[in-house]
Order: structure tokens, then C-alpha cells, then sequence
């Protein structure tokens, strides 16, 4: 390969690193891709590491030893979050986005590719994920948020199912009581998903009593996994006393008015202060 100017090599660093958060590539790795010597890769991470941290675009960190190298960490500062976090508040707060019976249109936004990226580095920015193993979402609203926090954080999806899935193999059930519906639902997994000992991160698109969260919980104590955090895009104000005690909502539903035509949806203000 041809070498590269100065300029090129941090171009193309920048978008590698940032195509793969939180994977380590070695310096052997861009040695070999640049046609150039450690000392100048060194230099280049340099510059990369400090126009990042200058920016506020994320956290470039360098692993030594055998095994170390480089590595991207999404990380989303208060003011962006703010930023994000008030954009959605804006479109959330529309009185056509009301549906019978008290619910919300979310489609629009949580299937659009650059919010949900940009939630899902949000949501990394929450979490200690460093001994987590998987991210654990249930069909299907919040897949798309799940997957985009799994790729934050370099971590593998697991999607628990409402219906048995020839192709999943055995699998266990269980029925948990839906909050928002007050019904009685039923979610899925396979037996080969998850190894004992494991520890996940649950993420899902909505919470109001908290009852879908507490069946994820239930189901991995069934696979005698560990829940290190739960993370939901929207938790309503009440009821105050949710199912599942610790959780972190990126937005607050506070107050929605069917009769009135009124939605007010707040960031949580811990997220952006």
C-alpha cells in the first residue's frame, strides 16, 4: 500500500475508530494497514486522542501490553444530551402523536437511524459496561434502541420473543403482567442465548409501571444471569413506585391529556446536568 500523508492517516483512524466503537485494533493493526512505523501511529493516536477529547466527541483510549492497542469510547456530554434529549421532547410533544387510550405514536422516531444512534451512545454514556456480556431486549419496539446500545458498547443483542420461534430451539417462558396494558403477556428465550454467570444490561423503549422490566428481570433469574442496569427511553411520572427500584429513563412523560389534546414530555434532568 501506498503511504499516506499525516492528514490521511488520522482521516482514516478517526473513521475506523468510530465505525467500531469500543473494539481494541493493535498497533500491529495499523502498522500493517498504513505501511508505517509504531512511533508514528503512536504520534497519530495522539492527535487523535486529544482532537476527540478538544471536540467532545468521545474518549480515544490506549491499552498497554501484549494484548492492548487502541480503542474508541462513545461518550455524550451533558450539553449534547440536553440537545438530544430536548429535540425529541419537541416532536414528542405534539397532541397528534396521542392514541386511543391514553398511548403515544413512537415509530416515527425511534425507527429513525441517526436519533436512535444517537440515543443508543447516550445510553452507553450511563452505564459501566465493562464486565457486561450482552444487551437483553424484549420485541419489538425496542429493538432498534437495544441494537444501537449493543453497538455502543461492542456488546452482543439478545431479544426476548412474545412467541416460541421454531429456530430459537428449546426455549423458556415465562407470563409477566404488562404495565402499560395490564395484561398478561408472555416473552421467550432460548436456552442457548445466555450462559449462567452472565451479566446483561436491559434497554427498552417505554416504562410506566414497570412490568415488562420486572418479567426481563424474572426471566434471567431463570438463566441465573445478573442484571447490571435497566435503561428505557420514556418512564412515565406515575405511578412514582414502579415494579423494578432502579432504572434510568433518558425522557419523563409527566403529564398526557387524551381529552385535552396535551403531551409533556421532560429529559431527565439527571441525564443532562
Amino acid at each position: 500500500m501506498t503511504k499516506l500523508k499525516r492528514n490521511e492517516r488520522i482521516a482514516a483512524m478517526v473513521k475506523i475508530l468510530g465505525d467500531h466503537p469500543n473494539h481494541i485494533f493493535t498497533l500491529n493493526y495499523f502498522t500493517e494497514k498504513f505501511n508505517a512505523a509504531k512511533s508514528t501511529i503512536s504520534e497519530d493516536i495522539v492527535v487523535v486522542k486529544g482532537a476527540m477529547e478538544k471536540m467532545d466527541l468521545g474518549k480515544i483510549k490506549t491499552i498497554s501490553g501484549a494484548a492492548g492497542g487502541v480503542k474508541y469510547i462513545p461518550i455524550t456530554g451533558a450539553k449534547k444530551s440536553q440537545q438530544i434529549l430536548q429535540n425529541i421532547c419537541e416532536k414528542m410533544n405534539s397532541s397528534h402523536r396521542i392514541l386511543p387510550g391514553g398511548f403515544l405514536y413512537m415509530t416515527d422516531i425511534i425507527y429513525h437511524p441517526q436519533t436512535i444512534h444517537n440515543l443508543g451512545e447516550l445510553f452507553a454514556t450511563q452505564f459501566n459496561y465493562e464486565n457486561v456480556d450482552a444487551i437483553i431486549t424484549v420485541e419489538t419496539k425496542g429493538i432498534p434502541l437495544a441494537l444501537m446500545v449493543a453497538k455502543a458498547m461492542n456488546l452482543p443483542l439478545v431479544i426476548l420473543r412474545r412467541d416460541n420461534k421454531v429456530t430459537e430451539g428449546s426455549t423458556v417462558s415465562i407470563n409477566y403482567i404488562s404495565g402499560s396494558s395490564d395484561k398478561i403477556s408472555r416473552m421467550s428465550l432460548s436456552r442457548r442465548a445466555l450462559k449462567p454467570g452472565a451479566r446483561v444490561i436491559i434497554i427498552d423503549d417505554f416504562m410506566k409501571a414497570g412490568g415488562t422490566a420486572k418479567g426481563m428481570i424474572d426471566m434471567m433469574k431463570e438463566f441465573e444471569v445478573e442484571v447490571e442496569g435497566i435503561g428505557v427511553l420514556i418512564a412515565t411520572k406515575e405511578p412514582r413506585k414502579k415494579l423494578v427500584d432502579e432504572y434510568v429513563p433518558l425522557l419523563i412523560l409527566e403529564d398526557i391529556g387524551e381529552s385535552q389534546g396535551k403531551i409533556d414530555v421532560v429529559p431527565n434532568p439527571i441525564i443532562i446536568e
